[in-house]
């Protein structure tokens, strides 16, 4: 594999990832009050995709992806059910990762859940407020005292010199009322009477009856905001910064723009060398939300008798950077290119599988280009096939290299396995 050439959004366009022989990634987990559905999957897909190809250009790669196993939405969930936080969240962990495994996405070296972070997470908070990066809000309207923001604007003045520094909107390019929009619509809260600046994102939650809380030192008790779980458990297991933060599109802000905030005000270092994200998955040309209930899951394709492998190609049919729409006509589409693809492996011509595998990374090292690759295989296919068909004499010469043929399958295979992660 060539060094890989990946877009990265802070940059506005394609960069290569030199290929150093180490190379790190943190892709931004899930909330586990829901199961996987396909917008999850085409995120860890694509950065699935990453990972190979690093893997097969001979680079060591370190992968950590968090799990926000307390959170808003999980308790609220947990509530209306009935059910245990706890026990709801476990549950939908132990389905999302037997939904990667089903989607054959290689697991991180480390899986992290924000419970398990807390004792790191407070002394970099306690850090921040030593600072004066972050301060705490008085209680107001029955809220209680001592939720602690990041003071945003201190942030940014306190690196403002420095090279490669942080400031708001240096990671996403919005402006301040773009910022303002997407931060109400993301779990953000402008409004907090109190907070210094509305787009100020909360970094401790003071302890609520009624909700979980932990030990919080100088913050007293509580629980972490989302931004700065991530931040510091990508510092504790990997480089700083590392090479890679990946995540949905819709996690550039706030969500990855103050995560890199933290990271700064922490180290005086970014926190990831490149950001991408991928697009987003509808149905049927529509978005695909929990609250509309047009949720395609992974577990219910699967518990249907759909093969993983088809829903990985219906998904590889789309490159990762692009919105679009699941469609039962594409995943038809999906599941007649494996068929096609393994009766092509019966037949597999003699001396065709360097060729192939040359352009598969190829198409892959170019931003990972799935839609090319599976292009190369489909003309591969087709050429078998064709040659295959074309009359008793030629398939008589070509017994003469069935053994050959034979060795030509096996790495064809063993290839659209390696680096696209498709089983034939």
């Amino acid at each position: 594999m060539p060094a890989v050439r990946l877009f990265d959004t802070v940059k506005g366009g394609v960069v290569t990832l030199e290929a150093t022989g180490e190379q790190s990634m943190y892709v931004c987990g899930i909330t586990p009050y829901d199961a996987t559905h396909m917008g999850h999957a085409a995120s860890y897909v694509a950065f699935d995709l990453l990972n190979r190809a690093w893997r097969d250009g001979r680079q060591q790669v370190a992968y950590v992806q968090n799990v926000t196993d307390v959170d808003d939405p999980l308790l609220e969930r947990a509530t209306a059910t009935g059910v245990d936080w706890r026990e709801l969240a476990a549950s939908q962990i132990e389905l999302f990762q037997t939904d990667m495994e089903a989607l054959n996405v290689l697991a991180p070296d480390h899986y992290v859940g924000a419970v398990e972070a807390v004792p790191r997470i407070v002394p970099a908070i306690e850090r921040l407020v030593h600072q004066g990066l972050a301060y705490r809000v008085a209680g107001t309207a029955g809220e209680p005292d001592g939720d602690v923001y990041y003071d945003v604007e201190a942030a940014g003045k306190h690196s403002a010199e420095a090279e490669d520094a942080w400031t708001l909107g240096s990671i996403s390019g919005l402006s301040d009322a773009e910022m303002l929009e997407l931060f109400a619509e993301r779990g953000g809260d402008p409004g907090r009477a109190g907070k210094r600046q509305a787009l100020d994102p909360l970094l401790w939650r003071a302890a609520r009856e009624g909700e979980p809380s932990w030990p919080g030192g100088e913050l007293g008790e509580g629980r972490p905001g989302w931004h700065i779980e991530c931040t510091v458990i990508a510092q504790n297991y990997l480089p700083s910064p590392f090479t890679v933060q990946g995540g949905g599109s819709d996690l550039v802000f706030p969500h990855h723009e103050m995560g890199a905030g933290h990271a700064y005000s922490l180290t005086g270092l970014p926190l990831a060398r490149h950001f991408a994200h991928a697009g987003m998955v509808g149905l049927d040309g529509e978005k695909m939300s929990k609250s509309k209930g047009n949720l395609v899951l992974v577990s219910k394709l699967r518990a249907a008798g759909e093969e993983p492998a088809a829903i990985r190609l219906a998904i590889l049919a789309h490159h990762y950077r692009t919105d679009w729409s699941w469609t039962e006509a594409g995943f038809t589409e999906a599941k007649e290119r494996l068929r096609t693809w393994r009766s092509a492996l019966a037949v597999a011509p003699e001396r065709s599988a360097g060729p192939l595998i040359s352009r598969l990374r190829t198409e892959l090292s170019n931003d990972l280009n799935a839609p090319g690759a599976l292009a190369a295989m489909d003309e591969w296919a087709a050429a078998a096939l064709t040659r295959d068909a074309s009359g008793p004499a030629e398939a008589a010469r070509a017994a003469d290299a069935d053994a050959g043929s034979a060795v030509d399958a096996a790495l064809v295979s063993d290839a659209v396995n390696a680096l696209l992660g498709v089983e034939l």
